[in-house]
């Protein structure tokens, strides 16, 4: 329920704020007061386009707030899936600033327009006669069905299998299309793959070769240079070991003189010992030294291998390598389970296909059960709104696709005249005829779920008398059930509302501006008393307005 409404800065409104109650509210005024520039303000905040040359000063921003009451709707899991902040007394606000830059705000957070359109097609309904053609659209009238079927439930469970039937569609072409294409570099990836298997790849395999490569090219220096070391420790008299044999004998002299020299005595000890075993280590590495050319060709060759890989596959190392030959295998992989994958969703896709049968079946059987009901509430209506000849006949008929609400596809055929025949919607009705039909179909729709706010901009345009009673009495049988607002110049409907609000355009100061103001009994008799004698308030257009209202 709509109840407050703030507009500033915004056509010849400079700034307004009003309260609203439920049931039925009537705005009235003159042509041109301004009625229209309410509802253009309100569409801004429902998401419409901004047009900056509708701002009453350039200079300022124009600011449309409007705040609703929602707890009677389910919308806590759409704040939820939007992460907004969720309270029972909800505002949406828009801001269009002096440059034109636009922003909008759902509880204070901030919001992109679509988000904002979303969420108030659920608080907010406008119609006029311009703005009617929905119900010509077979997926309104099937919404209309569902609703008298109470098919909520089941049509949620199709929706969702639906979405869950177009995504195993959609990775389907997907698999197969990719198939096709990675099968034309399977070969290619299949024969890298053991190049890169044949290589033997080990981490720090690179390091390996090289010093393999560089003890091999450097045999003679090595042999030449460890016979000279062996030398140097091993010849007698002038040796490093005998010499060293000879410290080890003095210190040994020293410690028997003196204990304070054990350390250093010990020290002597142990590289006496390091000096044999180095020995020993330099002559058994002369004995494994070898002149290996053929070797030294087959380590070269396997550097110049890698060093090959690394340029084709632009890596510098064996772990990159190692990395790509990881990616391969799998790649491989999951190239043999193409089949596999496609087998599954081919079978995953024809259950979820019997599945969406067997709901649209449902759906379509609860639909055609409630036809009949639907045919003879419009007739009843529209009768009463002064299409006493005009008949209903609605068929549905079974198709091939899967549309979002099922696979029906609905006829909604009207007859104006008795004996006429029957014709679609669109290719007979008048706009007055469809905004009637569009109003009988609102308030079936009221006894069976919980509709958003109706605005109704002058649908009654065109029709007097006892039809605009009946059309008042429509209305009025829907405020009981939810927020109505219509926007009238028939004095039978403004009779009828709980509320009413005259739209009037007044000089301040120098400027024409448009002000809204609400009125009690008394002055809704003056009001009412206007519209019926144009404008003058005679004492039979009283008595008359006293009548209507009571």
């Amino acid at each position: 329920m709509l109840t407050k409404l703030k507009i500033k800065n915004f056509a010849i409104i400079e700034d307004l704020e009003v309260d609203f109650s439920e049931g039925m509210t009537c705005i009235t005024g003159e042509t041109g007061t301004g009625k229209s520039i309410l509802l253009g303000g309100l569409s801004l905040v429902l998401g419409k386009r901004a047009d900056l040359s509708n701002m009453f000063d350039s200079s300022r921003k124009c600011i449309v707030e409007a705040v609703f009451q929602i707890n009677q709707y389910t919308l806590k899991p759409l704040f939820d899936k939007y992460d907004l902040d969720y309270y029972d007394e909800t505002v949406l606000r828009r801001e269009i600033l002096p440059h034109g830059k636009s922003r909008a705000f759902v509880n204070d957070t901030p919001v992109n327009l679509n988000l904002l359109e979303k969420i108030s097609l659920n608080l907010i309904d406008i119609h006029s006669q311009n703005d009617t053609q929905t119900l010509l659209e077979n997926e309104y009238q099937i919404e209309v069905l569902d609703a008298l079927a109470g098919n909520e439930e089941l049509l949620k469970k199709y929706q969702n299998t639906l979405i869950s039937f177009k995504n195993c569609v959609k990775e389907y072409e997907e698999l197969h299309f990719s198939q096709s294409h990675v099968q034309k570099a399977f070969e290619l990836d299949r024969f890298l793959l053991e190049e890169l298997n044949s290589s033997k790849l080990e981490i720090g395999m690179q390091e390996e070769l090289e010093e393999n490569i560089n003890e091999l090219s450097s045999v003679e220096y090595l042999q030449k240079t460890i016979a000279n070391s062996i030398q140097m420790i091993e010849l007698e008299s002038f040796g490093l070991l005998d010499k060293f044999k000879e410290l080890v004998k003095n210190i040994n002299g020293i410690y028997e003189k003196s204990k304070k020299f054990e350390d250093l005595n010990n020290r002597v000890g142990i590289l006496s010992i390091e000096l044999e075993d180095i020995l020993e280590s330099l002559k058994s590495q002369f004995e494994m030294l070898e002149t290996n050319p053929e070797k030294l060709n087959e380590f070269n060759l396997r550097i110049d291998h890698l060093n090959s890989l690394y340029q084709k596959h632009k890596v510098k190392n064996v772990d990159d390598l190692i990395f790509i030959k990881q990616k391969l295998e799998k790649t491989i992989y999951n190239n043999s389970k193409f089949e596999e994958n496609l087998l599954y969703l081919e079978k995953k896709q024809k259950n979820l296909e019997n599945t969406l049968r067997k709901y649209s079946s449902e759906l379509s059987f609860n639909r055609k059960k409630t036809i009949s009901i639907l045919e003879k509430e419009l007739k009843l209506l529209v009768t009463k709104m002064g299409m006493d000849q005009a008949t209903f006949k609605i068929q549905l008929d079974k198709g091939n696709e899967f549309y979002n609400n099922g696979t029906d596809e609905i006829s909604f055929m009207f007859s104006a005249n008795r004996g006429s025949d029957f014709k679609t919607l669109k290719k007979v009705v008048s706009g007055g005829e469809l905004s009637r039909i569009m109003l009988a179909i609102k308030a079936i729709l009221s006894q069976y779920k919980k509709l958003p706010t109706l605005v109704f901009d002058e649908i009654d345009t065109g029709v007097s008398g006892k039809i605009s009673s009946s059309i008042a009495e429509v209305m009025g049988t829907i405020s009981t059930k939810l927020q109505v607002f219509t926007i009238t110049h028939l004095p039978q409907v403004a009779a009828k509302g709980n509320h009413h609000f005259r739209v009037e355009k007044k000089l301040d100061n120098g400027k024409t501006k448009t002000f809204l103001e609400f009125l009690n009994h008394k002055s809704r008799i003056e009001e009412i008393a206007k519209m019926l004698s144009g404008n003058k308030v005679t004492k039979s257009a009283i008595e008359h307005a006293k009548q209507l209202m009571n």
